[in-house]
């Protein structure tokens, strides 16, 4: 995947100097607790994160997050997939999807976490518009989709278009430390459509400061350790299970905070 360094760009003070967001991706109501303590701004809520890369969280946990969190200020997002894998959906498919983005809204969320791909690799531009509408106006997130297709930079355009508020990536790579050149040309583009560029994928704490200096909206990350708990003869399997850390999300948050005061310093000095 390649995008062109030299698109549009903004000069790097007034790009970082920007307030970023900090998203933590949580499983559960302990994790959402954890994220708005440590000081995030925003959550995705989802299921079955280690293993699948996140799946659509049940009706009753998004009504429980939304309850905890009410009058936070934390906003409450959510993931919107209906099973691991790539993001080709049949319609029976999409049909599910179109039905839990309206579930979860009912339940309590902010906005919703989605993506859908053609088989040719690009965008399925009706099932995006099947599900934004479904959002009824809640903010929409575009994932990680993004970084499945040739020209991420070139897809901002239509994502603008059928009313995506933000895209959730690495910048086409592994993580998003190693995709700051394609997550610089996304940034550049957010002034002329104002869809957000959230980096996710990897994230570390090292990695924030590059993140912020690429001109980034928010930066998204799990912060997650492992429980060791063995489910045992019964099927509940032997590797334990993911909880949010919030040594992990108060680092992240420290991280950022830091970020954006060098840039501060740095647009007032220069």
């Amino acid at each position: 995947m390649t995008a062109d360094p030299s698109t549009e760009s903004v000069p790097e003070s007034s790009r970082s100097a920007r307030p970023v967001a900090l998203e933590i991706a949580v499983q559960d109501v302990a994790g959402a607790l954890a994220a708005a303590e440590g000081g995030a701004d925003r959550i995705e809520l989802c299921a079955a994160l280690a293993g699948t890369g996140g799946l659509t969280p049940s009706t009753g946990t998004v009504a429980a997050v939304a309850e905890a969190l009410r009058g936070s200020g934390v906003g409450v997002h959510v993931l919107v997939r209906p099973r691991p894998g790539g993001f080709v959906f049949t319609p029976a498919e999409l049909d599910v999807q179109v039905r839990d983005v309206r579930a979860v809204l009912d339940a309590g969320a902010d906005g919703v976490v989605v993506g859908a791909l053609a088989a040719d690799g690009g965008l399925d531009a009706a099932a995006l518009r099947a599900l934004v509408d479904a959002a009824g106006g809640a903010e929409v997130t575009f994932h990680r989709a993004i970084d499945q297709v040739a020209d991420p930079v070139g897809l901002l355009d239509a994502l603008a278009g059928a009313g995506v508020r933000r895209v959730l990536t690495s910048g086409g790579a592994a993580r998003a430390g190693d995709g700051l050149a394609v997550l610089r040309a996304l940034a550049a583009r957010r002034p002329a459509l104002g869809v957000e560029i959230m980096a996710g994928g990897g994230v570390r704490t090292d990695d924030v400061a590059a993140l912020v200096a690429a001109g980034v909206d928010a930066v998204h990350l799990s912060a997650r350790r492992t429980v060791v708990a063995d489910g045992g003869p019964g099927g509940g399997g032997e590797g334990g299970y993911d909880v949010t850390d919030p040594a992990g999300v108060a680092a992240a948050r420290a991280a950022l905070d830091a970020a954006r005061d060098a840039a501060r310093d740095a647009a007032v000095s220069g």
